[in-house]
């Protein structure tokens, strides 16, 4: 992995929440009560995951989403600020309240409730906004945490002014036509591969996508296809403990990768160490690596 002089300039449009985390002895089923061990809360949500990510990671970041007018929203918009993270296109809503999720984890394994709230109502006029900051943007990244007209918008708008778009699609929904041609790279979790591509073999759905397509599943390994043979890249170094937040830091690692114009492989590779890095520590953000960290 290779950091060139130039500092990153990335937009991060997408979702923040305040993550309740519970820790049990089992994940319970239906009409199952279980006793938590523990709680505690962080923040999360998948667009700010990936702001801090690749703000920690050396970028100049802009974060646009929406916030709830409530004490939540004001310690996501303090978090953003302290891990240097632009938010001034970060929008307060009175519609909604603040961003949450709900985790009931044990033993590595979770179940997660996502209530968006304020994060369904950003807006194609909120991207709009920000119009004059994409013709500087080296990438422009995207989840799938908010409505999908905002993450075509945006994916029209960034290829417009030239830009590079990744996407990480999650949680899963079908893409149309448009959005696969037009994203520069797409990260889909290989359990959710047949929600977005339809029930194609996986190696069928990768051939279209060379370079394009990295399938990851939750032991941190990510496969792709390069044009010639599948690539085969895996990480697990250190004991998996918490799998929250891994798919956002590969993102994040892969992103920042590319941005220093690294070759894919190295970029695969650099995103998984990103990945590997984050399950060592409870919540999305509290384990992503600094530049710092690899210099």
């Amino acid at each position: 992995m290779r950091f060139s002089s130039e500092q990153p300039k990335i937009i991060v449009v997408g979702s923040s929440s305040i993550d309740l985390v519970l820790e049990t002895e089992k994940v319970p089923c239906g009409n199952e009560t279980v006793i938590a061990s523990n709680s505690e809360s962080y923040f999360g949500g998948k667009g700010a995951n990936q702001a801090v990510g690749t703000a920690r990671l050396g970028a100049s970041v802009y974060f646009i989403g929406c916030v709830g007018m409530d004490p939540l929203g004001q310690q996501i918009m303090r978090n953003m600020v302290g891990e240097n993270v632009n938010v001034g296109f970060v929008f307060e809503t009175d519609s909604d309240a603040t961003g949450t999720a709900y985790v009931t984890t044990s033993e590595g394994n979770a179940a997660i409730v996502v209530v968006p709230a304020a994060n369904n109502y950003l807006s194609l006029e909120h991207v709009e906004a920000a119009d004059k900051y994409f013709h500087t943007a080296d990438l422009v990244l995207l989840q799938l945490e908010v409505s999908m007209k905002v993450v075509e918008y945006t994916v029209s708008k960034a290829k417009k002014h030239g830009k590079k778009v990744g996407l990480y699609a999650s949680p899963a929904q079908p893409l149309s036509r448009e959005i696969l041609e037009k994203v520069d790279f797409i990260i889909v979790k290989s359990s959710e591969l047949h929600i977005v591509f339809g029930e194609e073999q996986r190696e069928d759905i990768l051939k279209k996508y060379v370079n394009k397509l990295f399938v990851r599943d939750d032991v941190n390994s990510t496969v792709y296809f390069d044009g010639t043979e599948m690539k085969y890249c895996r990480n697990d170094k250190d004991k998996t403990v918490h799998k929250m937040g891994m798919g956002d830091a590969f993102t994040t690692g892969f992103s920042i990768a590319l941005c220093h114009n690294n070759s894919i492989e190295d970029c695969v590779k650099f995103g998984n160490e990103v990945s590997a890095r984050v399950s060592g520590k409870k919540g999305s953000q509290t384990g992503l690596p600094r530049v710092s960290d690899f210099m």
